[in-house]
């Protein structure tokens, strides 16, 4: 029996980070109307592309470097993300970060622990008035959920046969790669999803627990 090669996709806000940053820049910089998009989204009644295209239009494109020292200066990394890539390192696993969120701040900030060619995130054009979000991750013709970053996608594209995913991750934008996973490793609104849904999960707050649940995971293998 040939043991299958974990593969770990990573969400990034509110997973490697303790907070959603999207929803902190909103609440710093949007109009009182972000919020009734938001709930749209979490409430699944428009898509995920929809609602993060709606609310970052709602910024001017002029507070981009105000936007972008606010959220660096802001987002903290959850504990124990250094190790957590060690980790991987060590045990040859590879590891991408697939986010919902925007190119302009996830890179910054993984910067000094993740190669950008294993980032796969949302881009951004400040060229208009109002800020526009470019979409280079976009569903194939498997997903019908106009995810915006598609994670399934990306997963589907990245993986071999014989590959045992793993998801990590913590809101609705993880919700279609949880379904696709051999191991989902969950918190807040993901991990409410996943129980309400049948969908086995172990429960995680750092990155430490992460590792714990992986090397569970490997002496089980």
């Amino acid at each position: 029996m040939t043991t299958k090669q974990p593969i770990i996709f990573c969400d990034f806000d509110g997973t490697i980070t303790n907070s959603d940053n999207i929803i902190a820049i909103m609440k710093e910089f949007a109009p009182p109307e972000w919020d009734g998009i938001k709930n749209q989204v979490l409430a699944q009644e428009v898509s995920i592309k929809e609602g993060v295209g709606k609310m970052f239009a709602l910024l001017p494109s002029s507070k981009k470097q105000d936007i972008k020292n606010f959220i660096m200066k802001h987002a903290e990394i959850r504990e124990g993300f250094a190790e957590f890539v060690s980790y991987a390192k060590e045990k040859n696993i590879p590891l991408y970060v697939v986010s919902g969120g925007i190119d302009f701040f996830v890179e910054p900030i993984l910067a000094s622990y993740i190669s950008s060619e294993d980032i796969y995130c949302n881009s951004s054009d400040f060229s208009q008035n109002q800020i526009s979000i470019v979409w280079p991750h976009t569903c194939d013709n498997s997903c019908e959920n106009d995810c915006g970053c598609c994670k399934p996608t990306i997963i589907r594209s990245l993986c071999k046969e014989n590959d045992r995913i793993i998801v990590i991750g913590d809101s609705i934008t993880d919700l279609e790669a949880a379904r696709l996973a051999d191991q989902v490793i969950a918190r807040d609104f993901l991990a409410d999803k996943c129980k309400n849904l049948g969908i086995p999960f172990s429960s995680f707050e750092t990155f430490f627990d992460v590792m714990e649940i992986l090397k569970k995971s490997e002496v089980r293998a």
